[in-house]
């Protein structure tokens, strides 16, 4: 078993930056790849950054490419969405997500085996 407790949401105005954090435990954190995902209200959850197990790789959605950045920090447990420029369509509930299969993961949500409660992240205009 694996827990994800996301940390960092909140309301911003547009233009603004955020961090989210998801702390892991249970499980080697080490072992997972991780991603984020969000879910605006009212449509499907989407895939939003990704980042393999030994943090060398990572993938974007084209909605974030260049503004948000995934990392993560073994020695914490804790992987990381710093989110800069952000536009109202970001407002949304991100979650994070650990796959124990693949060294990184994909936009496929059912191959995540372990998933946080979400945390709110509002932008104004």
């Amino acid at each position: 078993q694996v827990q994800l407790v996301e940390s960092g949401g909140g309301l911003v105005q547009a233009g603004g930056s955020l961090r989210l954090s998801c702390a892991a435990s249970g499980r080697t954190f080490s072992n997972y790849a991780m991603s984020w995902f969000r879910q605006a209200p009212g449509k499907e959850r989407e895939f939003v950054a990704a980042i393999s197990f030994s943090g060398g790789s990572t993938h974007y959605a084209d909605s974030v490419k260049g503004r948000f950045t995934i990392s993560r920090d073994s020695a914490k447990n804790t992987v990381y969405l710093q989110m800069n420029n952000l536009k109202p369509e970001d407002t949304a509930v991100y979650y994070c997500a650990a796959d124990g299969l693949r060294s990184l993961g994909s936009s496929r949500e059912y191959e995540y085996d372990y998933w946080g409660q979400g945390t709110q992240v509002t932008v104004s205009s």
